[in-house]
């Protein structure tokens, strides 16, 4: 009986030393063509988008019409999707790069949950005993330059460390409630970063991204898990909020001494 609970003990302990990943560079998705001016055709996403993607203003969320996708409409996304697979991604420049990840990332997440329909959070596809098998993000959903890759390969492997200015956790969308916002439309070469400061702004403005309670600072547990991309420390992650602050919040952020605590809501982002 000793055993079985030492085992218990040592497999949750694995599982949260695994929840949340490092950036970790794979080299062959460094390569790229700083001279191109190719740019990569994204208008059947930024249509599926526009047509599911509304607003809720109560949270500052953009939620998804999961519920009203066509079958024609997976059909369109699932060629798009198997269209991006067979791009030949080395051959562009950094910025048509980054913004075929974010789309591609996002892209594969809408999917599977249209595949595993209805649920309640993307926490309920895959886990396996204690959290420890093959999870959303770790599943291989895509092949690209005949490389099977999961939604942690795209995020951890690819954007973080190759972009590395914390921007990636706000284009990559978890199909949750706490996440940063789902745009309605698709990210660009020419304006992918712009984009991404667009998606930093509102969600450090919403109450999902920061929020004074009784006078402490409350912040998304995002800040908590990749510290590391927001200046190493609560001063930096609250120097790096005080970058997309609204004034009344950069004052309020400006008295901050510290962190009072983290939130995370892992709902569905579904949209009624």
């Amino acid at each position: 009986m000793r055993f079985i609970s030492v085992l218990l003990i040592s497999l949750l302990a694995a599982a949260t030393a695994q929840a949340v990943p490092t950036a970790n560079l794979w080299e062959h998705w460094t390569a790229h063509d700083e001279n191109s001016t190719a740019t990569i055709d994204h208008a059947a996403w930024s249509e599926f988008l526009g047509n599911h993607v509304v607003p809720d203003p109560t949270l500052g969320l953009n939620r998804v019409r999961y519920g009203a996708v066509s079958a024609a409409d997976r059909k369109t996304l699932d060629t798009y999707i198997r269209r991006l697979e067979n791009v030949a991604i080395a051959d562009y420049n950094r910025p048509v790069q980054r913004a075929y990840w974010l789309n591609l990332y996002n892209a594969a997440t809408v999917r599977l949950i249209l595949e595993n329909y209805p649920l309640d959070s993307i926490r309920d596809i895959g886990g396996g005993l204690f959290g420890l098998g093959s999870n959303a993000w770790q599943q291989k959903l895509l092949t690209v330059d005949g490389k099977p890759l999961s939604l942690d390969d795209i995020e951890h492997r690819i954007l973080r460390p190759i972009w590395g200015d914390g921007l990636t956790h706000y284009g990559v969308n978890c199909a949750s409630v706490g996440c940063p916002n789902l745009r309605d439309s698709a990210y660009l070469g020419a304006r992918v970063n712009e984009q991404l400061r667009d998606n930093a702004r509102a969600y450090v403005n919403s109450p999902r991204g920061a929020r004074f309670d009784d006078g402490r600072l409350l912040v998304s547990k995002i800040y908590e898990w990749y510290q590391v991309d927001f200046g190493g420390s609560e001063t930096g992650v609250i120097s790096h909020l005080r970058r997309f602050a609204e004034p009344s919040l950069s004052a309020r952020l400006d008295a901050a001494d510290d962190i009072a605590g983290y939130r995370y809501d892992w709902s569905l982002n579904e949209a009624e």
